[in-house]
């Protein structure tokens, strides 16, 4: 065995074992193992770092910073949010929810659609008093099937991409992966809906059982003249049972409506008077076609646009603001911020958030130009001020634009056969440009960890050919299974790449297996279309531990799961995608 072989396939296994026994991230671990292939001379430099200039590598980069923007203007919410409706039943309710995530994962990275969808689907399940546990795991796994339809779903299947280029294969187009994508994604869909139900488990969150009136505010919120939520019921707009949060009053110019019964529809002008935990009167700024009650000619002087930062601040024993309206203390003025909630230990305030006359204690939520917390962080008028994260509203105006550009990219790279790189590189030109999110967003978005999880797989992908360890693995496995014929070896690669899925990360599961899958199939004198596409799926469809995938575990804590919740609903999707797979893809792609 040539040095090389022997020192390449020793430095894998290490960097396998590191990463089984979680010594370092991925990324760290893929990358020093990337960096000894450099330093002995396997690797060139420029051979080294090539995998960081694949333009897949810059493609999903780009497109971290698109799911961002549609995230910052709230089309997600717009489009995924819309499709929950009421409460109709475990299978029905499901059906609503993993159908269009779906659909929208195949064309977005599914990790910030689930990142999204996650608070609004425990938030939906808080009021209608039903377990966001039986929806938290299919989001993860509907997302995933989803994603297997295009060649920009899901990383995986792009670095799979870049390793095609690379190789020099024929290009995937669009919707390469989409036949057998299709199949899993329906296979997959069966599942969960007749299936999954029984063994999700059903936890109930435990801060929906807490007394939260301690914590109560006063809060005023206008219904805009272009509100979606006019001419509907307080139901319909869901605006009734909201976690924490009592609808105590509606102010219709002379009319005052209370108490507010569920049939009452609202119109455009109506203030809405509120009393709840500050967690839901934060989700209600975010809510399209409600806007905090100030007077309009205040919120549009305040400095800072759409980010003026939300910030909760308790007035001290010795503010002048004591014994003072809020309207009566020119607040706007003396603060540049505007008072959006009052609250006062277990008390609720009465009357208009205007009138309400300020005590020492008083905590204000409050909506404050950017330089509000430098300037009165250690003011003598207030006790911990403190920025609230995430309380930004949406820029729900640009939406539309969002979308439109999405789907300009996305017929550019199905139809005009533009390279998803130099789509998506435009396509987030034109989200900055048009304000649906700033530069300093858009590189805040990018998750750079991924990027050199990719980058340095490509490299030790390449190291593994050019030392001759992947042809050295796959004359063992044709030995060892080829007798038995090209399905045999099939399944054992499908095996393998699930396994270091599951165990690894599913981009370092690429890395490793495509050059073996790739020597395997030119060792039986066969088709490699079919090697690649198992090394792609099977990389991609780890359902059963939940540190597998991102989107698992964003929903892994806020479902309130354990590890063996994870592995008593996936390992049966695992084995039913298996099974789709290698009956499938040598029919679609025959050997």
């Amino acid at each position: 065995m040539d040095w090389q072989i022997l020192f390449t396939l020793t430095l894998v296994a290490l960097a396998l074992a590191a990463m089984i026994r979680e010594l370092a991230p991925p990324d760290l671990v893929l990358m020093a193992t990337l960096i000894c292939f450099g330093a002995t001379g396997i690797l060139s430099p420029i051979e080294t770092f090539a995998g960081f200039a694949n333009p897949v590598v810059a493609a999903i980069g780009a497109l971290f910073i698109v799911s961002a923007a549609l995230r910052e203007t709230g089309a997600l919410e717009m489009t995924l949010g819309r499709f929950l409706g009421r409460y109709s039943g475990v299978r029905r309710s499901m059906a609503r929810m993993t159908l269009p995530v779906a659909g929208l994962s195949a064309f977005l990275n599914n990790a910030p659609i689930v990142a999204m969808m996650t608070p609004t689907l425990i938030d939906w399940a808080r009021r209608h008093r039903v377990p966001a546990s039986k929806f938290l795991i299919p989001l993860s796994y509907a997302s995933i099937l989803g994603s297997l339809t295009t060649v920009i779903g899901t990383s995986t299947i792009l670095t799979i991409v870049g390793l095609v280029d690379q190789a020099g294969l024929e290009p995937w187009h669009f919707f390469e992966p989409a036949p057998i994508g299709v199949l899993i994604a329906s296979a997959g869909f069966l599942y969960l809906l007749f299936i999954a139900p029984r063994r999700l488990p059903d936890h109930v969150d435990a801060t929906e059982e807490l007394d939260d009136r301690s914590r109560e505010y006063t809060a005023a919120m206008r219904v805009t003249e272009d509100s979606p939520l006019s001419s509907q019921s307080v139901e319909e707009a869901a605006l009734r049972n909201l976690p924490g949060l009592f609808l105590v009053e509606i102010d219709r110019g002379a009319h005052l409506i209370t108490p507010v019964g569920p049939d009452e529809v609202l119109q455009s002008g109506d203030i809405l008077v509120f009393a709840g935990v500050l967690s839901t009167i934060i989700d209600l700024q975010r809510t399209r076609g409600l806007e905090p009650a100030a007077p309009e000619e205040l919120l549009r002087s305040l400095p800072g646009g759409r980010n003026r930062p939300m910030v909760e601040a308790v007035v001290s024993g010795s503010s002048p603001l004591i014994g003072q309206s809020v309207k009566a203390s020119n607040f706007r003025s003396v603060y540049d911020a505007v008072v959006i909630a009052v609250h006062r230990n277990a008390e609720r305030v009465q009357g208009k958030i205007g009138d309400i006359v300020l005590r020492p204690g008083d905590t204000l939520l409050m909506q404050c130009a950017p330089e509000f917390m430098r300037l009165h962080r250690n003011s003598r008028d207030f006790y911990l001020a403190s920025e609230l994260p995430g309380a930004t509203p949406p820029a729900f105006e640009r939406a539309r634009v969002s979308l439109g550009i999405l789907a300009v990219m996305v017929l550019a790279v199905s139809l005009a056969n533009v390279h998803i790189s130099i789509a998506a590189f435009v396509a987030v030109a034109a989200l900055i440009g048009t304000r649906c999110i700033s530069a300093s967003q858009a590189r805040m978005a990018v998750d750079w960890s991924v990027l050199i999880t990719i980058g340095c797989g490509l490299g030790i992908a390449n190291a593994m050919d050019r030392s001759g360890a992947a042809e050295f693995v796959a004359q063992g496995l044709v030995v060892s299974v080829g007798h038995l014929g090209p399905i045999a070896t099939l399944i054992v690669i499908y095996l393998l790449c699930l396994t270091m899925a599951e165990t690894l990360h599913h981009n370092a599961a690429v890395a490793i297996m495509f050059p073996i899958a790739l020597a395997a199939s030119a060792q039986l004198g066969v088709d490699s279309r079919p090697f690649v596409m198992t090394v792609a799926i099977a990389s991609a469809c780890a359902f059963a531990f939940p540190a597998s995938y991102q989107t698992h575990l964003i929903v892994y804590g806020a479902g309130g799961y354990r590890f063996r919740d994870f592995i008593r609903v996936g390992i049966p999707l695992d084995l039913i995608c298996a099974a789709v797979a290698l009956i499938a893809i040598p029919w679609i792609w025959p050997l």
